[in-house]
Formats: structure tokens, C-alpha cells, sequence
């Protein structure tokens, strides 16, 4: 039925052309486009097909990438250093940290060089930095294993939910090497407020233990104050990502609100 009422219109659209007078023309012209338009199968044909099954992807070969991993890479020396009680190697380890933190933040904001892998590489480093130091000084007996415990299972509970985040929104198909592939964005972390507070305490308090064997003053009272600020606020940061709503963005599903406000 469809392509008989096409066929009837092409012929009228056509003998009407024929005339000499330019109006019929615009007429027919007109009434076709109507046609057109109304039909179920005009409105059936996506002009841009499969676009929403396109994958994402980003650079994530970047120089603040590059200092991240950098750090990354540091921790099992610096527990090393620890272990053996070279204190002088393991303060001068945990500079080079902190300077390249500063360094990869500011290059990723003045060269515009951000990535949804360096949202999870940046915070990864500076747990492992603090893992590492929090394992290492507790088996040294400079850090109270209680006050271990407590950062290393908040840590634990937080990388277990990082890896399912990912599963959940991953674009499909959802695939072993599609899930270590992380030029393919899925989420987001956004670290909360009292979350990056806390991260800056327990830096601060595994520099302050790392360096005390060095110093010939005492600094156990201090010590003890910052542990027990720092037990704290992991505690804290930790429910703060089981209650916020802005602590993980799913990229797949920003990107598609996007698409469909511009449309």
C-alpha cells in the first residue's frame, strides 16, 4: 500500500512539474515533502545508524600519567628502604612523591591533559604510597597496628568497590580485555571533600614517623595526636563515599544525557 500511494504521488509530482507554470510546481513540491514526512517508514530511518553503540575512548599517554605511574612504581623500594631501616633513602622517596603529585596536578590543569584514567591512577598512587608506608611502619613498630587496620580496611572495602563500579558501567559487551582496557572510560571517582583531608593527614602523619627516627627531638606526643585524628577521618571518608551522590560519575550515561540535550 505504501509503495502504491508512492508510485500515485511520483506521477502527480511529475505531471504537475510538466506545466509551465512555475506555482504548480512549488505545490506539488510542497505536498510531496508533506507526504514525506508523515510517513512511518520516513520516520523509522535513523540518519546516523548505531551511534550510540560507539566506544569512547581517550589518551592516556600523558606526562601526568607517566609521574603517576612513576610513583607507583616507587612504593615497593620505599617499603624496602623501611624494612631495612634506611630512613634517609625512605624520606628522600617520600619527597620525590610529593613533588611529582604537585607536579602531574598542575601540568594536568595548565595543559588541559586530564583523563578519567588519571581520576584513578592519582588517587591509586597515593594509596599505595600509603599502604605501603602504613604496612612497613606497623612492622617496624613505629605505627599502632589498630590505627592499621583501620586505613588498610577502609582501603580494601574502597578498591573492592572501584572494581565492581567499573563492571556495572562498562559499555557492553563487557569483555575481559574491554575491562582492562582503560582508554575506555566508564566512571569517574570524585574524591569527596573530607576524603582529600584525610588522604593529606595520613600523608602527613606517615612523613612525620617516617622522618622521626632521624630527628634527634621528641615527637611522640605529636604523633599520637595526628593518629588519632587520622583514625578519625578515615572513618569519616569512608562513610562519605556510602553517602554522597557526587562521588562516582558514570561517563556512559553523562555522555548520553549529553547527546540527548543536543538533540
Amino acid at each position: 500500500m505504501f509503495l502504491r500511494n508512492v508510485i500515485k504521488h511520483s506521477a502527480i509530482r511529475t505531471q504537475k512539474c510538466s506545466y509551465t507554470q512555475p506555482f504548480n510546481c512549488i505545490v506539488a513540491s510542497h505536498k510531496w515533502r508533506q507526504f514525506s514526512r508523515s510517513s512511518p517508514s520516513w520516520k523509522s530511518v535513523d540518519p546516523v545508524p548505531h551511534r550510540d553503540h560507539k566506544t569512547l575512548h581517550e589518551n592516556i599517554y600523558t606526562l601526568p600519567n607517566a609521574l603517576t605511574v612513576s610513583r607507583l612504581l616507587s612504593c615497593p623500594l620505599l617499603g624496602w628502604s623501611i624494612v631495612e631501616g634506611n630512613f634517609v633513602l625512605a624520606t628522600g622517596l617520600l619527597t620525590y612523591a610529593g613533588i611529582t603529585d604537585w607536579v602531574d596536578g598542575y601540568l594536568a590543569r595548565r595543559y588541559h591533559m586530564h583523563s578519567v584514567l588519571g581520576t584513578i591512577l592519582d588517587p591509586a598512587a597515593d594509596k599505595a604510597l600509603i599502604t605501603t608506608l602504613t604496612i612497613t611502619l606497623a612492622w617496624k613498630g613505629l605505627l599502632p597496628v589498630p590505627l592499621a587496620a583501620i586505613i588498610l580496611g577502609r582501603d580494601v572495602l574502597l578498591s573492592l568497590s572501584a572494581f565492581y563500579i567499573r563492571y556495572t558501567s562498562l559499555p557492553s559487551p563487557k569483555t575481559f580485555t574491554r575491562y582492562w582496557d582503560f582508554s575506555i572510560p566508564s566512571a569517574e571517582v570524585r574524591p569527596t571533600s573530607i576524603s582529600k583531608i584525610n588522604t593529606a593527614l595520613q600523608l602527613l602523619l606517615m612523613g612525620c614517623t617516617t622522618i622521626s627516627p632521624l630527628i634527634a627531638i621528641d615527637v611522640q606526643l605529636l604523633l599520637r595526636a595526628l593518629q588519632w585524628t587520622v583514625a578519625t577521618t578515615t572513618l569519616w571518608s569512608g562513610l562519605s563515599y556510602v553517602f554522597s551522590n557526587d562521588a562516582v560519575r558514570v561517563i556512559s550515561q553523562s555522555r548520553k544525557e549529553k547527546q540527548d540535550s543536543n538533540l
